[in-house]
């Protein structure tokens, strides 16, 4: 099957990366071209504008940062919708909040096409591997005829309900993992004064009830940057804790919740971004906070 990409982010890479490797053909844009170029040795095909990935593709697969790269790549001057779209599918796969897509759904059925969403749970390496966790949200039809294309990135495709449903679930299964990335740093901070080695600490979290999978997987990871080693990749960066928190507490308050926790939250992360610390993996909270007062 012909499917473009757009949107060439860690995550967007490693899906592309990922259907190439299952036999699809696949056609990429990203708006820094250069981000490219390994997928291009990989057997991609690249474009210039989104209505020419559009023009080329059976199916697209959108992985975007936020609402204005939605609007942009969407419905802006040599958008995705810009052209002849009649009878394609569109997948949105961006963490974004409810009402983005539900307001980006009829744009695309308006010219003739089939839109679902799809956020996903899980980093880069799941990604790559097809082991993402898919949270599906569209009509019945367009979701079946999507979860062919879905099944390959993900272990799971959970259809949710409507377009806005997907997005809405998305964010509540990422909740608890970035506020507990924030109560792991704080829980260190306690710890810290009990004199043990890193790899002690997180051997004795890990065996506890405390411990949930990201903590499991990232242990060794957060040794390495107790004992100021290189960690390995970033795969999922602190600053993109800092935009998707910002949007659980737009969308819960907008839902008339009390976001007290993910507030909290959101304040640790931009208090690690502000000195410095944006770029690395969201596991780092956990030893920046430990460590942020340290005397």
């Amino acid at each position: 099957m012909q499917i473009g990409l757009a949107g060439l982010g860690a995550m967007g890479a490693a899906m592309a990366a990922r259907l190439i490797e299952v036999g699809h053909r696949v056609t990429v844009w990203n708006r820094t071209a250069d981000k490219a170029k390994p997928l291009v040795a990989a057997g991609a095909e690249v474009v210039a504008t989104p209505a020419a990935l559009a023009q080329s593709c059976e199916a697209v697969i959108t992985m975007l940062t936020d609402k204005a790269a939605i609007d942009a790549v969407y419905n802006g001057p040599g958008g995705l919708l810009t052209g002849d779209v009649k009878g394609k599918l569109f997948i949105d796969m961006s963490t974004l909040p409810p009402e983005v897509t539900i307001d980006l759904a009829p744009k695309v059925r308006a010219k003739g096409a089939a839109f679902v969403e799809c956020p996903v749970g899980g980093s880069t390496a799941p990604a790559r591997t097809g082991k993402l966790l898919g949270l599906m949200g569209g009509e019945p039809a367009d979701a079946a005829r999507a979860k062919p294309i879905l099944d390959q990135l993900c272990r799971k495709v959970e259809h949710c309900g409507p377009v806005g449903a997907g997005a809405a679930m998305k964010l509540a299964i990422n909740l608890p993992l970035m506020v507990a990335w924030q109560a792991y740093g704080e829980a260190f901070a306690i710890a810290r004064g009990v004199g043990w080695d890193a790899k002690r600490l997180l051997d004795l979290f890990v065996e506890s009830n405390g411990a949930n999978k990201a903590l499991t997987m990232r242990a060794d990871m957060i040794v390495a940057m107790f004992e100021g080693r290189d960690p390995g990749p970033t795969t999922f960066s602190i600053a993109n804790g800092v935009k998707d928190l910002r949007t659980m507490v737009e969308t819960g308050e907008a839902a008339g919740a009390d976001m007290l926790a993910t507030k909290a939250a959101l304040a640790g992360f931009e208090d690690a971004t502000s000195h410095g610390f944006g770029g690395g993996d969201g596991a780092q909270m956990a030893v920046y906070w430990a460590g942020r007062h340290k005397k």
